[in-house]
């Protein structure tokens, strides 16, 4: 698909490099790194890559069977990932299952780990500078980021995307307590799945043990994290 796996260097974050092959695709190079707290703590941690990048190829495989339209188109089956360019929306967008995290600090007055009676979609700003922010549907058709039809969407496919991987890893005796998404538009304008899927974006609990990121913020090591990540892989059959 793509000779040699190298391109442009054009974006570096704290988990990915992002390299330009030419006008319709890029490749996404996952690093053996974790960061947490806005890269205030950073850790080496070998061998994350590549279980990172495995479990984005697989979630994005498994959600193109049912329909989910995405980003990714090969993988060189280590720590890249070639996918389409896009042109990104600036948003996070959030789908909880269970009370954690960030919601949790807002919203104090309900439990840790409630679940829900529906699952929630909230929106943040993606900007560093400002922490991600919590934004509102009406801050988001006021800024122009997309219209109301597109926002629905959006919506929709997340809740699809939640449904589709919470049936999954429930089945495997995992609980998906939340995850971020991220969309695109492809040249013909269709909202388009893109980013990552891994556990360094989202919250996979196994009796109540974390499987993912969360051990990292927690105080685990890099290494603790790495056998997490492998633990999540055998569980779910990840090659």
């Amino acid at each position: 698909m793509v000779d040699n796996w190298v391109g442009e260097l054009i974006y570096e974050g704290k988990a990915k490099r992002v390299y330009k092959v030419n006008d319709e695709l890029l490749i996404m190079e996952f690093k053996d790194e974790v960061t947490a707290f806005d890269g205030a703590r950073k850790e080496h941690a070998p061998g994350k890559g590549r279980l990172a990048a495995a479990q984005t190829v697989f979630f994005m495989q498994l959600l193109g069977k049912y329909g989910i339209r995405n980003h990714l188109v090969d993988w060189d089956g280590d720590r890249k990932i070639l996918v389409k360019s896009l042109r990104m929306i600036p948003i996070e967008v959030i789908v909880r299952n269970y009370a954690y995290g960030s919601f949790l600090k807002r919203m104090p007055l309900v439990k840790p780990l409630t679940k829900f009676r529906k699952p929630l979609v909230e929106f943040h700003l993606k900007s560093d500078e400002l922490h991600d922010p919590l934004i509102t549907t009406d801050d988001i058709i006021e800024a122009g980021l997309v219209n109301y039809g597109q926002l629905n969407e959006i919506i929709n496919t997340a809740l699809r995307v939640n449904s589709i991987l919470s049936e999954f890893m429930a089945s495997r005796g995992l609980t998906l307590v939340d995850f971020k998404l991220e969309f695109g538009f492809d040249k013909s304008g269709n909202i388009v799945l893109a980013d990552e899927i891994s556990g360094d974006t989202m919250r996979i609990l196994i009796n109540g043990r974390h499987l993912d990121k969360e051990l990292f913020r927690k105080g685990a090591s890099a290494l603790d994290l790495v056998r997490a990540y492998e633990e999540m892989n055998r569980l779910l059959n990840i090659p």
